[in-house]
């Protein structure tokens, strides 16, 4: 028999089967806890009583109790409108209606005073509200509400009477009904020590608060509580991790320390070692390691992941390299194919291009040892390829992968898990990563190889052009050469590739004197290949790109990048184009052109680009400006679940929540303790996931 808050909301008074089936449909609400955790997004106080001489249009709402002088209809067909005039002893004001107008007339009797709410919008001298609410004094004054909850609510509910009033009066027979049946989620113990409102105070709040100061607290026992159980989910993912799944032994360093004399080119940061130590330290723990690392372009992590190769070759097993795109695994072939034959070992490259004959000798020499190292796209995850002993498992920009194209890797290795390496220059912020990837071990290059200066970044508008260009024109007398970025979104893909080319043409006639290579995604891969080739040569000063030399292209002597309409791009994507010049020794530039008029959200994220090159940094103000869920696809993690807590704005909460559910997995990771028996059951009802994701990166 199913508890009270599975019961379905048609069964609920005031929602019936009809209301029912539209809020499923519009809100993806079924249950009575699903409806409970329907949570207002704002609140509007409705204690304060204004004078209409102290109405102002800076003022988001008021609520005003007025006389009604008297009443008349304006204008005909679809120009009518209702107009109220109304007064109280410091002076008069309008309210209009455009819609419902004979239904509203019948209730607007002159003489009669009542209570009106809405938003004050002004035309000369006076103000007016469009549309308010409205209610007879009498009434209104019996409203137990101290502030009214905005739900979420859409146009199709709207039209059912489902407005965010009409969701509210349902909400409070719920909530009534709901109270006494409310049970403790969270021990005592942890209760006590962060003060913490109790589970059926915080709903009731939450819903229907009393004063500013409890609905805080409700706030803040909410958040916690989801922080606290997404929390405690990964953490039990790495514990079963790092407890049952076995990894093989991978303990040698032969191959290593013959690298470090002879070959290594550039004497190792001291975060690439740092990161290096703390990988072979998983590998050779008998626990399957599970690492992300995160460092910006050009911070060495490949170079890291190669050692770590090297590693799992000395101690007799394969390696593979997983990459999103074509040109990046093939960058990573063509980078690493030279140390892995200086090392005396084999290296080769699958993608979808790789010819038939070629995948055959592969797929066989993968399969009896002799091939060590397979980089490749999705390639690799086909049936056919299949390991001899795969040891390290390496993956490239991870979140371009989807979770069970990634599972598949897994699988490559019938007698051990191999050991995962996951590799990101998008920086996650610490919440984010937490919450996303809180069941990893995380390793961070912070810190840039030694020579490289910091890319000099400025903002121009697009009457600085011929400047911009003359700038250009030193820079390839110098040698150097150029990127010029065009963006390109799906939506109006006709329109930005015609900018691209006016763009391409307008490069060609400022600089007839140097050849121009042109790249987008409508071309075919080897015309694309063709002009990539023709720019790392040199043969090509500059380079009109969309957004696909994103990653992939290393190219030392790009020294500038110009980003055209810099304003349509993300923050995070900003920072990786950038990342594409500045890999030499020489002076790099980037290059923002941008229209005059800037929303504030754009002017944040130029501002934003020219102020710092320090990635976190970046990712920290991209996840204020756009919330977690477009920063990392993140709607196959956890972060999808929170329904009141805030990445961005909630850190300090996360971290005492994760605190506390590490505190209470250390001592009690099977919850068998009486004390716990309340989080159990907790988890035991939070929807169970089929596959295990804590060991797919």
């Amino acid at each position: 028999m199913p508890g009270f808050f599975d019961t379905k909301i048609e069964f609920l008074k005031g929602v019936g089967p009809q209301k029912a089936a539209l809020i499923n449909k519009e809100l993806d609400i079924f249950t009575f806890g699903e409806l409970l955790q329907h949570y207002p997004f704002r609140y509007e106080d409705r204690t304060k009583f204004y004078k209409i001489n102290q109405i102002n249009g800076n003022l988001e709402h008021v609520q005003v109790i007025g006389k009604i002088r008297r009443v008349e209809t304006v204008g005909i067909a679809r120009k009518k409108r209702l107009v109220a005039y109304i007064e109280d002893e410091t002076g008069e004001m309008e309210l209009t209606w455009f819609k419902g107008i004979q239904w509203v007339a019948k209730k607007l009797i002159p003489g009669a005073t009542f209570i009106f709410f809405g938003k004050p919008n002004q035309y000369g001298r006076k103000f007016s509200i469009a549309h308010p609410e409205m209610e007879p004094l009498t009434a209104a004054q019996e409203e137990k509400s101290f502030f009214q909850p905005v739900y979420p609510t859409t146009e199709k509910l709207r039209a059912r009477y489902l407005d965010s009033k009409g969701i509210s009066r349902i909400m409070d027979v719920l909530v009534q009904n709901a109270y006494p049946q409310i049970q403790e989620t969270l021990p005592q113990e942890v209760m006590q020590r962060f003060n913490l409102m109790p589970k059926k105070d915080a709903i009731k709040q939450i819903h229907f608060p009393d004063e500013p100061e409890r609905l805080k607290r409700a706030r803040y026992r909410l958040k916690f509580e989801e922080f606290f159980f997404v929390q405690l989910r990964l953490l039990k993912l790495k514990l079963t991790r790092t407890e049952k799944f076995q990894g093989q032994v991978l303990g040698k360093t032969d191959l290593v320390g013959q690298f470090y004399t002879e070959h290594l080119p550039f004497e190792l940061t001291n975060a690439q070692k740092r990161v290096i130590k703390e990988s072979f330290a998983d590998m050779r723990s008998g626990k399957q390691m599970n690492r992300l690392i995160q460092g910006d372009v050009g911070s060495g992590k490949t170079m890291v992941a190669f050692i770590c190769a090297l590693i799992a070759i000395s101690s007799g097993t394969q390696t593979c390299l997983m990459a999103p795109t074509e040109i990046l695994a093939t960058q990573h072939f063509e980078g690493l194919r030279e140390y892995a034959e200086m090392m005396g070992l084999r290296i080769d490259l699958l993608t979808g291009s790789t010819k038939k004959s070629a995948r055959k000798r592969i797929h066989a020499d993968l399969l009896n040892g002799q091939l060590h190292i397979l980089i490749g796209t999705h390639a690799l995850l086909e049936d056919v390829v299949q390991f001899h002993n795969l040891g390290l498992a390496i993956v490239d920009e991870q979140h371009r992968f989807g979770v069970a194209q990634r599972a598949k890797l897994w699988a490559k290795n019938k007698h051990f898990y191999p050991h995962v390496l996951v590799m990101t220059a998008t920086p996650i912020p610490r919440t984010l990563a937490m919450t996303l990837y809180g069941d990893l071990d995380i390793s961070v290059i912070d810190e840039m190889p030694a020579g490289r200066k910091p890319i000099q970044t400025v903002h121009r508008f697009d009457k600085d052009r011929l400047k911009v260009f003359g700038f250009m024109k030193k820079e390839i007398e110098l040698g150097r050469q150029i990127y010029v970025v065009y963006p390109l979104i799906d939506e109006s893909e006709k329109l930005d590739l015609k900018s691209l080319m006016d763009g391409y043409e307008s490069i060609c006639r400022a600089f007839p004197q140097y050849p121009v290579s042109i790249v987008h995604g409508n071309m075919k891969a080897a015309d694309k290949e063709f002009e990539m080739q023709r720019f790392v040569k040199g043969e090509t000063k500059i380079m009109v790109a969309t957004t696909v030399i994103e990653v992939g292209v290393n190219v030392p002597n790009a020294s500038v990048m110009v980003i055209e309409n810099a304003e349509r791009f993300g923050l995070s994507q900003l920072h990786q184009l950038r990342g594409r010049v500045g890999r030499g020794a020489e002076q790099s530039y980037c290059v923002l052109m941008s229209k005059y008029e800037l929303s504030k959200d754009s002017r944040v994220r130029l501002d934003t680009m020219v102020r710092t090159n320090n990635g976190f940094e970046i990712a920290d103000v991209d996840l204020k400006l756009r919330g977690p869920g477009d920063l990392m696809g993140t709607q196959q993690s956890g972060v999808a679940d929170l329904l009141i807590a805030d990445l961005s704005k909630d850190a300090p909460i996360l971290t005492m929540a994760r605190d506390a559910a590490q505190q209470l997995i250390q001592e009690d990771a099977d919850l068998r303790l009486p004390k716990n028996a309340m989080v159990l059951r907790q988890v035991k009802s939070q929807k169970k996931h089929a596959v295990n994701w804590s060991r797919i990166s």
